[in-house]
């Protein structure tokens, strides 16, 4: 397992880990000449979604289903998310910086989430998955509500990706990301379950 002390400290300087595969026993450190960011004011998602969280069609959580939630992102024929990873998130988890959304059906099974890092009011998106319709879009959307009641100044991607950039994200340079990082880490926030939605 990775120490949370080397987590933190990675994640201070722009790096994260990837493992080659769920079986990986050790994950290997990345970072990126272009980073993915999702501004906050800009954050976007269609009309059908927010028109299935206006009528109350899943159920969210916040915080409640972490391991379930990461090993759902690691359930798929390619991953980086390994057994070393989610135990070392799950650790991260406990000590409150790593954090959840999870959406359910109307019967309250697990069918969409996502989860991150969270560090002083910087906010590092790791993974999501969606098995019924919108549900990962649905899991971003509370995500984004978290954070911008929470006081975040930064949602890193690590990428850019076709499929990121419906929601607002966009991709910046090394230098000026470590300068909003920077900026983030000077700050304070909280993540925490959306106002306006039930979080049982």
């Amino acid at each position: 397992m990775i120490a949370p002390e080397k987590l933190l400290n990675a994640y201070t300087n722009g790096i994260f880990p990837m493992a080659d595969s769920r079986h990986d026993p050790k994950a290997k450190w990345y970072t990126s000449q272009q980073r993915g960011i999702i501004p906050l004011d800009r954050f976007n998602v269609s009309s059908n979604v927010r028109r299935i969280i206006r009528n109350r069609h899943y159920h969210v959580r916040f915080d409640y289903a972490f391991r379930k939630v990461m090993e759902a992102c690691a359930d798929r024929d390619s991953t980086w998310i390994s057994d070393e990873i989610i135990d070392s998130y799950c650790n991260l988890h406990e000590l409150g910086h790593a954090h959840s959304v999870s959406v359910y059906n109307q019967d309250w099974d697990l069918i969409g989430g996502q989860y991150g890092v969270s560090l002083k009011a910087a906010y590092f998106g790791e993974s999501m998955f969606g098995w019924q319709k919108e549900a990962s879009k649905v899991a971003l959307y509370w995500c984004h509500r978290a954070l911008k009641e929470g006081g975040f100044k930064l949602w890193d991607t690590q990428f850019w990706t076709e499929h990121l950039s419906q929601f607002g994200c966009i991709e910046i340079p090394a230098d000026e990301y470590d300068q909003k990082l920077q900026k983030a880490l000077e700050g304070k926030a909280e993540f925490k379950a959306a106002s306006t939605t039930k979080s049982n």
